[in-house]
């Protein structure tokens, strides 16, 4: 049962937490990242994954680590976003990576159009106060992409073989 609530929680509950702190402050802790790794080695380990399953894991962690520190070293994200993005390629392995890329990158997107839609029009008075809001809304300000990456990460979390083998019947109960 401990083992199917942290399957259920742990995970979404840390995408979240990177969605509302890219928000607020613009930074994506590294115990954040660090959390996703311990909870991925926790679950994989006591979760009965396989050493073929497990190394492909790793495989797509460190694909996507080289890709996203590649565009991190040349300006095109934060080092936030590239450890989280590797961070959730990690958990999800090759067989979801797809869908979680192209997922990320739809939010991603709207979440550009949606800013400099905004930040063509002045900010409301009463929400000149708001110091994350002031930020977000700076013209000079990058897109806050972990948003994106935790939105895409969390549409595609459902298909995984994490989700797939929780045993709801068995949480209902208590």
């Amino acid at each position: 049962m401990i083992l199917d609530f942290a399957r259920l929680m742990l995970f979404p509950a840390l995408l979240a937490f990177v969605a509302c702190s890219d928000l607020f402050t613009m930074t994506i802790s590294n115990r954040i990242s660090l959390a996703l790794v311990g909870g991925f080695l926790v679950l994989a380990l006591f979760g009965g994954m396989g050493m073929h399953d497990f190394l492909m894991h790793l495989g797509a962690g460190a694909v996507v680590l080289v890709v996203a520190f590649a565009c991190f070293a040349i300006g095109q994200v934060g080092g936030g976003d590239a450890k989280i993005a590797s961070c959730v390629a990690l958990w999800f392995g090759f067989d979801h990576l797809l869908d979680f890329l192209f997922c990320a990158s739809l939010f991603g997107g709207a979440l550009t159009l949606l800013l400099l839609w905004l930040r063509q029009w002045p900010l409301p008075y009463p929400l000149n106060g708001q110091d994350w809001l002031l930020r977000l809304h700076d013209k000079r300000s990058r897109v806050p992409y972990g948003i994106a990456l935790a939105f895409g990460a969390l549409m595609v979390y459902p298909e995984t073989e994490w989700s797939k083998a929780i045993d709801l019947t068995h949480l209902a109960m208590y």
